[in-house]
C-alpha cells in the first residue's frame, strides 16, 4: 500500500463529516438516537455515515472487504471478513456517546487489514479537521507531517484508564496495583482522540478492556508507527482478527508499555 491512499480517503473521511454528522451535531432528535446494548448507543448519524463510507471506499479498492461497526450489530457474520486477504474497517462515528450527548470528542476510524493484519489507519477528528495516518513499516503522519510519539514528561506518568469494562474484582486490583504508580486521569470515551493523545505527548499509557477492530486497528497501528507501542499485555501483535480478545495496553515509548505490562501481570 502507498501514501496514495491518504489523499483518497481523508477526502472521503472529510467529505462524509460534512454530509452526514456535522448536520446532525447538537441537532439530533430523540427518535435519532436508539440503544444497541447498555451504555452503547446508534445514531441515524452513524449508520448514513457508515453508508456513506462503505459506498467510498468500495470504489476505492473494489476488491476489498468491507466491516462496518454498524453492519456488524446487524448482522455478526460481517465479522468473519475480518480474517481476509484485504478489508477496510469502519467506524463510522467513534465516541457516539460523545455525539448524542451533543459534545466532543468523536471521530471517524477507518483501517485497511490484510490477512488479519492492519496496513493503514486514519483518525479523523471531525470538528477540528485533524487527520492522523499509519503505514505498517512507512511511518505515522498528522495532517501530512511525519510524526514520533513523545511522552508528557509527567512523573509520575500520565495513564488514562477505563474501568467501565472490568469486573468487580478486575476493578480494584486495578486501583490497588497499577493506580498508585500514575497519574490516572479521565478517558476520553474516544479512541478516535485516545490513541493520538499518546502519541501527541497529552497521555503516557493507556489500558483498554474492550479491543473491538472499528475503536483500535487504526489507533494501535498509528502509536506504533510513530514510535511507541500498542500489543497485547503479554506483548503480543494486535490482529483484527482476534479483537474480541481482551487486554490492550498503548503507550507513548517501549519503556513505559513494559512498566505497565510488568504492573498488570501482577493482577
Amino acid at each position: 500500500m502507498t501514501r496514495g491512499l491518504d489523499a483518497s480517503v481523508g477526502a472521503v473521511m472529510a467529505r462524509v463529516a460534512q454530509a452526514a454528522i456535522l448536520p446532525r451535531y447538537q441537532r439530533l432528535a430523540a427518535s435519532e438516537v436508539t440503544a444497541k446494548a447498555a451504555d452503547d448507543m446508534v445514531t441515524i448519524a452513524d449508520t448514513d455515515a457508515e453508508a456513506l463510507l462503505s459506498e467510498a471506499l468500495a470504489k476505492i479498492l473494489p476488491e476489498a472487504a468491507i466491516v462496518g461497526e454498524e453492519a456488524a450489530h446487524a448482522d455478526p457474520t460481517v465479522l468473519d471478513r475480518l480474517g481476509d486477504g484485504l478489508c477496510w474497517i469502519i467506524d463510522p462515528i467513534d465516541g457516539t456517546n460523545n455525539f448524542a450527548a451533543g459534545k466532543p470528542p468523536f471521530g471517524i476510524l477507518i483501517a485497511l487489514a490484510e490477512q488479519g493484519e492492519t496496513v493503514v489507519g486514519w483518525i479523523y477528528d471531525v470538528l477540528s479537521g485533524r487527520l492522523c495516518s499509519a503505514h505498517r513499516g512507512a511511518g505515522a503522519w498528522v495532517n501530512g507531517e511525519r510524526i514520533a510519539a513523545r511522552t508528557t514528561g509527567a512523573s509520575p506518568p500520565i495513564a488514562a484508564i477505563s474501568l467501565v469494562f472490568l469486573d468487580p474484582d478486575r476493578r480494584a486490583a486495578m486501583k490497588a496495583l497499577v493506580a498508585p504508580h500514575y497519574t490516572l486521569v479521565d478517558i476520553p470515551r474516544c479512541a478516535a482522540e485516545q490513541y493520538p493523545r499518546i502519541v501527541l505527548g497529552v497521555n503516557d499509557v493507556s489500558i483498554f478492556e474492550r479491543t473491538l477492530a472499528w475503536d483500535h486497528a487504526a489507533g494501535v497501528l498509528f502509536v506504533n508507527e510513530a514510535g511507541g507501542r500498542a500489543a497485547r499485555p503479554d506483548g503480543s501483535p494486535y490482529r483484527v482478527d482476534r479483537h474480541l480478545d481482551p487486554g490492550l495496553i498503548a503507550a507513548a515509548t517501549p519503556a513505559l508499555f513494559d512498566a505497565m505490562a510488568e504492573r498488570l501481570a501482577q493482577m
